[in-house]
């Protein structure tokens, strides 16, 4: 489909999904982000749903000020995915010893490495640039300094919720890893520090929802702000490369008469900001819970913990502000899908992937997400198709 426009306050809100279909709570919060003052557009996506301030599913192209709420408290957050080749025929039957291997070497849930990971010593990630990394921590806020220690140490770990590491097969057989993660307790520190800060300033007290509050440029507030979300950003994608490479390193040693090779790992945000220019303006892009997909740009939109995934690429769609959805999105709470799902409802649909199937997994069920394939078939002129995947590992926090 092309998008939907609904009326909004200062711009049109562009939707590529039926509006109809969106909750009404959602509704009103995209309405609500289409009264900033500061907006230039906004453009919605499948996956569109419910969020804290504005919805996931958003992409909010504003001019001269950026809304921290709006990025989100996992600042960062986002998908690597690599192909290799191995293929389905060298996999051992039961899968359940790979699915230990890649456990004992990422730590999930809260965990958190004993010591630092050094990169030198990790197959494939270059070492450049961590110093400097980690020597711009002395700039960001002071409220977070404290988190040092468990910061260095949550480099190159899971977390919890929606969170997943996967072993998949994409249509030809071929052996994928893929993995979701963000910026960690640090981004999330840096996160609420900062919508706090900005809730307080004057220029926010009228707005239609406190959780927009903005920061303006040319401002103090604005530099600290945009200094610490640029760092928290690229911690995730340090991250991220940091649990690739330990992920290589499990598959290397489990299947090493294979000699497995791999391809170039595929990585993008989709808790995040960047600058980019539309219509001759510098605008500030936020993009909660959407990719990038700009011409030939690479992206990786999951599906749930028993449903398949795709790697796409990017048809550079400007009324999009060239933005595709981020995964599949939620059609229900956390706590209705405890309500509604049992175990055994996770058990049935989660049969053949070797994964928890416990109660603390009854939230992320399959069931409480909407369908893959329609969210996919909904941004055709957003994104094409590059590979369809399907997990037959998925390790969650």
């Amino acid at each position: 489909m092309s998008y939907v426009e609904v009326p909004g306050a200062k711009v049109p809100i562009r939707m590529w999904t039926d509006p109809a279909s969106v909750e009404d709570v959602a509704m009103q919060q995209l309405r609500n982000v289409a009264t900033l003052p500061w907006i230039k557009g906004l453009a919605v996506m499948p996956d569109v749903h419910f969020g804290k301030g504005a919805t996931v599913g958003s992409v909010i192209a504003m001019h001269g000020a950026v809304c921290p709420a709006a990025v989100g408290v996992d600042i960062g957050c986002g998908m690597s995915a690599v192909k290799t080749s191995l293929t389905a025929n060298d996999l051992p039957g039961d899968l359940s010893g790979l699915r230990s291997k890649i456990e004992q070497a990422i730590p999930v849930g809260r965990g958190m490495h004993d010591d630092p990971v050094d990169p030198s010593g990790l197959y494939g990630l270059a070492a450049g640039g961590w110093d400097d990394f980690w020597g711009r921590f002395d700039g960001v806020a002071e409220a977070v300094k404290f988190r040092q220690e468990r910061a260095t140490k949550q480099m190159g770990t899971l977390g919890s919720g929606n969170h997943f590491i996967e072993f998949c097969l994409d249509e030809s057989g071929s052996v994928w890893l893929m993995l979701h993660s963000g910026s960690r307790n640090i981004g999330k520190e840096l996160a609420d520090f900062h919508i706090g800060r900005a809730q307080g300033l004057p220029h926010n007290q009228g707005l239609v929802d406190r959780e927009l509050a903005v920061f303006l440029a040319d401002t103090e507030p604005m530099r600290e702000y945009r200094n610490d979300l640029f760092w928290a950003q690229e911690y995730a994608k340090h991250n991220r490369a940091v649990m690739m490479a330990l992920f290589q390193n499990v598959v290397r040693k489990e299947f090493k008469k294979a000699k497995v090779t791999f391809e170039p790992v595929i990585s993008c945000h989709h808790n995040y900001v960047a600058e980019e220019r539309y219509d001759g303006m510098d605008l500030l892009v936020t993009r909660k819970g959407a990719i990038r997909a700009g011409s030939g740009d690479y992206g990786i939109i999951p599906g749930s913990m028993g449903t398949g995934s795709y790697i796409v690429k990017g048809l550079g769609n400007e009324k999009s502000f060239n933005s595709a959805s981020h995964g599949a999105g939620r059609k229900m709470s956390r706590n209705a899908a405890k309500k509604r799902f049992s175990t055994k409802d996770l058990a049935d649909q989660t049969r053949g992937v070797e994964c928890r199937k416990d109660s603390g997994v009854v939230d992320e069920i399959p069931g409480a997400y909407k369908p893959i394939e329609k969210v996919i078939d909904q941004q055709r002129d957003l994104v094409e198709v590059v590979a369809k995947l399907k997990q037959v590992i998925c390790v969650k926090g």
